[in-house]
């Protein structure tokens, strides 16, 4: 299958992809990991990589999405490449239906994991999950089921990083929620037509409006536009290293506090701890906010690699730490 045809199929799963599952259709993606173009199973995937390593660096791509938005756009190492070699680590990349609800996607992602760690044919000695965007939350929300099933591949995170993460949601995602409402109370039948459409966006959708990573969650949305309140009932889980990137589409910081890279602002980005829009509670040196790069560019731009690889430097500070 060529990459414009999963890419079309990532894009048609982020859009109705709860459809897709709750119907039995085959387009609907299941939760696997693609090396070299191959979608392997886990207990197949040690065998696929040639020469597993004790350390796994896991990318979680973000929504209408294949693992193939990580690809540098000079064809130089991505991500996952860089960060293996710098940990002497293993690379894997996951792809999943970015249309379910996200807790339902955490908890695919917590079992799928712990299937991984159990078939590795060495012993796992860490995990380090990466995160762009809904895969932020993503793993927010399977490290959430991990720490409530104690699940064994959980004490093996000591850090995880985010890449443009809405870890307190996205705007955007709640203006489409109102209007989508007001077209449909308009007394107009084709009117009303489209916002039954709108209305049937995926459940993974409307989760990144309020960066919903429980199912209780969902039943609780904020109504309005603005950010809900910085103290998310799912706070980022302690006793792991976070790491935030955000971008910006402004120099200004106070154009950047608004805008942020477009789709993510830069509260949203950094969880509400950037040093020019609030108070921090992680340490500083634990958030980057990287100027000039809009949302898409954050999967795959030259700054965000430093930054990734600036923090698994063996003298990174704060490492290891509880957030």
């Amino acid at each position: 299958m060529g990459k414009k045809l999963e890419l079309a199929i990532g894009i048609l799963n982020g859009a109705v992809g709860d459809w897709l599952a709750r119907s039995g259709n085959g387009l609907a993606t299941e939760m696997t990991c693609v090396l070299e173009g191959v979608a392997v199973s886990p207990p197949e995937v040690a065998a696929r990589v040639g020469s597993p390593k004790g350390r796994l660096v896991v990318l979680v791509h973000g929504l209408m999405c294949t693992e193939s938005v990580w690809d540098m756009p000079d064809g130089s190492p991505d991500y996952g490449a860089r960060l293996a070699a710098s940990l002497d680590a293993t690379p894997l990349y996951v792809r999943y239906n970015t249309g379910l609800a996200i807790p339902d996607n955490g908890l695919a992602f917590s079992r799928w994991l712990q299937a991984v760690v159990d078939a590795w044919p060495v012993p796992v000695e860490e995990i380090v999950p990466v995160g762009y965007s809904m895969g932020g939350l993503v793993v927010r929300s399977a490290t959430h089921v991990a720490s409530l099933e104690k699940a064994p591949w959980l004490g093996l995170v000591r850090r995880a990083f985010y890449v443009g993460t809405p870890h307190l949601g996205a705007p955007m995602e709640r203006v489409g929620r109102v209007a989508t409402r007001i077209l449909q109370a308009i007394d107009d039948p084709v009117v009303r037509l489209v916002g039954e459409i709108a209305a049937m966006r995926s459940d993974g959708v409307k989760d990144l409006g309020d960066a919903d990573l429980r199912h209780e969650d969902r039943g609780r949305r904020a109504g309005g536009f603005r950010l809900r309140d910085p103290a998310h009932p799912v706070p980022l889980l302690d006793g792991i290293a976070h790491h935030l990137v955000a971008g910006s589409l402004w120099v200004d910081p106070r154009l950047a506090g608004i805008f942020g890279d477009a789709v993510v602002p830069l509260p949203s980005g950094t969880d509400g701890r950037c040093v020019d829009v609030g108070s921090i509670t992680l340490p500083p040196e634990r958030i980057a906010v990287v100027p000039g790069v809009d949302h898409v560019a954050m999967a795959h731009h030259p700054a965000v690699a430093e930054r990734l690889l600036a923090w698994v430097a063996p003298a990174s500070p704060g490492e290891g730490e509880s957030a």
